[in-house]
């Protein structure tokens, strides 16, 4: 089956969400070997090792764009590329309807986590389903931010503050 690691991923959208996924899911040992943002982006074959200069060049320029050249072996993708690589785990982190009727005969990963809200078409959805692709719906997938603004709330109004690790275990 397929394990964690070495796990190839691609990521569109390199914002708040995706950013950080693709710091965690490194750091969990699958390998991310693409990630865009709306202009632009960047894919290593043998995965992208050092996520951190990715943020401190998104940070510089506002963009993805040219990123590439910072890397050896990488080469430039553009955000609509990024969702026909053929990859275990495809992340949709920006756009509502990336994957929709359009595009949907296109996708290659086995998996789709949907980090976005509504990454995926009704119409598309039931394409992917029938090929036998796994969607992990935006509602499951973003339910622990959900779960986390829960709890700023409910400190917020017995006047709590609860440190880093006690809010990952009540996450938990």
């Amino acid at each position: 089956g397929l394990g964690p690691a070495g796990a190839r991923v691609v990521i569109q959208g390199f914002g708040n969400v995706g950013s950080f996924l693709a710091k965690y899911l490194n750091e969990a040992g699958l390998k991310v070997v693409a990630v865009t943002d709306s202009r632009g982006g960047i894919q290593a074959e043998n995965g992208i090792k050092d996520i951190e200069k990715i943020l401190k060049y998104k940070a510089a320029k506002g963009t993805l764009l040219g990123c590439y050249k910072e890397f050896s072996g990488a080469r430039e993708i553009a955000p609509e590329e990024i969702l026909e690589l053929a990859v275990d785990i495809l992340v949709p982190a920006a756009l509502e309807n990336a994957i929709s009727e359009e595009n949907v005969s296109k996708i290659r990963a086995k998996i789709i986590l949907e980090m976005a809200n509504g990454p995926t078409t009704l119409e598309a959805d039931k394409l992917l389903n029938k090929n036998g692709v796994v969607v992990i719906p935006d509602i499951l997938a973003n339910c622990g931010g959900v779960v986390v603004s829960y709890f700023e709330w409910y400190q917020n109004m017995r006047g709590e503050r609860w440190n880093k690790e006690k809010v990952f275990e009540k996450l938990q």
